[in-house]
Parts: structure tokens; C-alpha cells; sequence
């Protein structure tokens, strides 16, 4: 999916239970299907399970939650994340959902719901590494690498708020996932993966003592699902994530999948 500090504070102590019937003061979408593409490479959020093979996560949760409360059914689709923007543009699916950050450039293509979760980016690092703490010390790491996917937010924190501001720094190794990218640490390909606080502890929590976070929060972002442009399912869900805030549902998720949840066991 793992724990931010901010998240963590912002978990209810009382958690409601999730409702779980057709709310009839939300829209009503009158069992219409509903193609939602997403990755399933960013545990806790959305993953395969090892254990089942089947596909879960908060993400996966969230969007059951909203069938029932707005009446419709979901046809989920996989697709890569660099090229999960575009197809949802080009209205090849209607929802896209893989820990989307809410970006200006973004809006450009794609319409955004309401925030349903912060994030903050972390340093994920291997559990012996001792040569920096922190930003600052990394960049004066001159030998050091940090994987990401190119396009990403990891990717534009590591140029503009970690190195130099050159997208072309030979420092940034790209690669293919983020599980790529966390894979290429532990076998010492690279020496930094710059996550949110959602999936980093999510890997800690499975690494068996081999990772760690370090160093301060490195900005915010708020995670959406995407639409194409002027997509009639925007407000629909809006709804519905604000009801999922209201009641608890929200706060009960992340009580099961960043407090409960051991990834890998």
C-alpha cells in the first residue's frame, strides 16, 4: 500500500463500520459496468496477493465500497503505468486508479475525482545503508543511483527536490515499476527509491529487516482516480468518496491496510 506520519495521526481511534447496501440519497449509476484499469504494482493501495494470486488492495476496497453506495458494476482492466494516462484519455477505460497524484499537467489530459488519501514522498533505502541520511547528504552522494519510473512523482522528486533539476541526470536509473525499481535496490542496482509513505513501509514490512525509510517528508501530493475529460462518472464518485470519508469507511481502510495488514505474510 505502510504508514505516513500525517496518515497515521489522521487514523480515527473509533472506527464506524462500512456501509454496505445502495445509499439512496447518492446517485444512482442503475448497475451500469464500470471499466476500471489499474496496475496492481503498488502494494497496499492495489497488488497481487502472493499468497491467492488474486488482486487486492485499498484502491480495490475503496472501489467495491463505491459500487454498492452508486449502483454499478466493475470490469477491472491491467494496463502499464506509462501508459494508464492516455488510454483513460482517450476513453479506452473510464477509471484509472494506481496512486495517481493530483497534478496541474495531468488536468490537462485527464479529469481528477476529489482527494481521497495525502501521500508523502519518503527515502527507501537498504536497512545497512549508512553513507546519507537524507536529501541533502544523497545528492552529496556523487556515486549515488535512484530508480524511478520515468513520468512519476518519485521521478520529479528525485530531479527537482533531491538532485540538480536535470530530468537527464545519468543518476536516476529508470525502470519498467516501482517493483522493479524496489527490487533494484535490494540487489544493490540502485542505492535510493523515493516512495510514498504508503508503499515504502508496505515493502519494510515484507523486506524482513532489509529496508528502512530515512530522512524528512519530501512534499505532499493527494491521490485521485482519473476520468476522461468531462466524464459523467466524476461527480457520481465524488459523492461517494465523500460519503466514505463521512461515515468512517475511509478511516476503517486504512486501519486495515496500513495498520493490519503484513504484506508478504
Amino acid at each position: 500500500m505502510f504508514f505516513r506520519r500525517t496518515l497515521l495521526a489522521g487514523i480515527m481511534a473509533a472506527i464506524v463500520a462500512p456501509f454496505t447496501g445502495f445509499a439512496a440519497d447518492l446517485p444512482d449509476l442503475k448497475g451500469r459496468t464500470v471499466v476500471v484499469v489499474t496496475e496492481n504494482a503498488y502494494p497496499p493501495l492495489q497488488f497481487v496477493d502472493p499468497k491467492s494470486g488474486k488482486a487486492i488492495g485499498w484502491e480495490y476496497d475503496a472501489v467495491a465500497e463505491l459500487a454498492k453506495r452508486l449502483n454499478f458494476k466493475v470490469e477491472y482492466q491491467n494496463i502499464s503505468w506509462d501508459a494508464m494516462i492516455q488510454a483513460v484519455s482517450d476513453g479506452q477505460y473510464d477509471i484509472g486508479m494506481t496512486g495517481i497524484s493530483i497534478k496541474d499537467d495531468r488536468k490537462e489530459k485527464v479529469d481528477f475525482s476529489d482527494p481521497y488519501m495525502r501521500s508523502e514522498m519518503f527515502m527507501l533505502v537498504r536497512a545497512d545503508e549508512n553513507r546519507f541520511t537524507d536529501a541533502k547528504s544523497f545528492a552529496g552522494f556523487d556515486k549515488g543511483l535512484v530508480g524511478a519510473q520515468a513520468g512519476t512523482t518519485p521521478f520529479y522528486t528525485a530531479v527537482y527536490d533531491v538532485l540538480d533539476g536535470n530530468e537527464q541526470n545519468p543518476r536516476i536509473k529508470l525502470l519498467e515499476t516501482f517493483g522493479a525499481s524496489v527490487q533494484a535496490l535490494k540487489t544493490g542496482d540502485v542505492d535510493l527509491v523515493l516512495t510514498d509513505g504508503v508503499a515504502g513501509n508496505g515493502y519494510v514490512a515484507a523486506s524482513n529487516g532489509t529496508l528502512k525509510l530515512i530522512g524528512a517528508p519530501l512534499g505532499g501530493d493527494d491521490f485521485g482516480f482519473i476520468f476522461k475529460k468531462g466524464s459523467d462518472l466524476v461527480a457520481p464518485i465524488n459523492a461517494g468518496i465523500a460519503a466514505l470519508k463521512a461515515d468512517g469507511t475511509i478511516a476503517a481502510l486504512d486501519k486495515k491496510w496500513f495498520l493490519d495488514y503484513k504484506l508478504g505474510e
